[in-house]
């Protein structure tokens, strides 16, 4: 048998790029599928550089599925991990269709065309945002889904449904699936040659800290600091990219070696660690050893107030843990920021 080869959808983007990286440090090979309209080939070269492969790149979008079909047809591969989707939350209310129409569609198309060439393991790309505000906390993957606030939130929960009916009806084809609901994932890869580059105004609080500290954002909106909370700011549990792409290796050699418990499976990834906006921003500013300019600003409407996880799960049932520490997270993505602005 040869190295098994992985399709990763999305593959260009923050934490796409970072999995493939993982993958082939993992001995497998990876072919990355992404249409670039949230991403561009920095990624892909980084992932190149990195490891020192010739990563097969194809640009496509996974909507259109005629196109997508030559992906299959061209490759062989029997596992998948898909991450091409819209993401922003606040677009995905002002423009709900835009986001049902690519994040479901996309997926749908992947799960076609897997029963189509017989392709049986599939990872989807998760979120924690499918928990909405919990009553209870830390959040287990028993915690029940409240009702999305956003329609991006929605399309998780809902893509995480087709998954599980589609493993439920077509499990006897050998179609598995396990969705990782990720928690809030920062940071870059130790190299710096990868990291989070979003285009325009950062949506996610690490960009917004790091390119303000570059003095490409002029100032940081903290947003409240008068919740019912240690410090007032709301707290979350912040994964390193890293440890979060190697979750995904760890997801896809337990398909691969036939060790799931059930046809789909469901695993919460994060640190298990609350840690409030203001402890992130008050850290970053320590470790790189730098003052940020920022503001309280007021509550931003959408926004849970507080969520963390409960990791025993994914850390006795997968065998993975995250292993890095928030100081190490934090010197990555300014270690990041710099290399993309060319700051010494």
């Amino acid at each position: 048998m040869g190295k098994k080869t992985v399709l990763v959808s999305g593959g260009a983007g923050y934490i796409g790029s970072h999995t493939a990286v993982e993958l082939i440090n993992a001995g497998l090979n990876v072919v990355v599928a992404d249409n670039l309209s949230n991403s561009d080939m920095s990624g892909v070269e980084g992932v190149r550089k990195i490891t020192g492969v010739d990563v097969p790149f194809i640009n496509v979008d996974c909507c259109d599925k005629e196109a997508f079909r030559k992906v299959f047809e061209e490759y062989e591969f029997d596992s998948v991990i898909h991450f091409a989707a819209f993401k922003a939350v606040g677009e995905s209310v002002a423009d709900p269709m835009k986001y049902y129409r690519n994040n479901l569609l996309s997926f749908m198309n992947i799960i076609d065309l897997m029963r189509e060439f017989g392709r049986h393991n599939i990872v989807f790309s998760s979120s924690a945002t499918v928990y909405g505000e919990a009553d209870e906390l830390p959040v287990t993957e028993q915690t029940p889904r409240k009702p999305a606030t956003s329609s991006y939130g929605n399309t998780k929960q809902m893509c995480e449904d087709i998954l599980r009916d589609s493993v439920a009806a077509y499990g006897g084809e050998g179609l598995k699936g396990i969705a990782l609901r990720y928690f809030n994932p920062i940071g870059a890869h130790p190299s710096a040659l990868i990291g989070e580059l979003p285009r325009g105004v950062p949506q996610n609080l690490v960009p917004f800290i790091t390119q303000t500290a570059a003095g490409v954002r002029e100032c940081l909106s903290v947003f409240g600091d008068d919740y019912n909370t240690p410090d007032g700011s709301c707290l979350r549990d912040y994964i390193d990219v890293v440890d979060l792409a190697k979750a995904h290796v760890v997801a896809i050699q337990r398909m691969i070696d036939d060790k799931c418990k059930e046809g789909y499976e469901i695993f919460n990834v994060g640190t298990g660690r609350a840690v409030s906006v203001l402890e992130l921003v008050n850290t970053f500013e320590r470790v790189n050893e730098l003052k940020l300019n920022y503001k309280v600003a007021p509550r931003r409407p959408g926004d849970v107030v507080m969520i963390w996880a409960d990791t025993a799960h994914a850390n006795e049932e997968l065998g993975w843990k995250a292993e890095r520490s928030l100081d190490d997270t934090l010197r990555s993505a300014w270690a990041w920021e710099k290399h993309v602005r060319g700051i010494e």
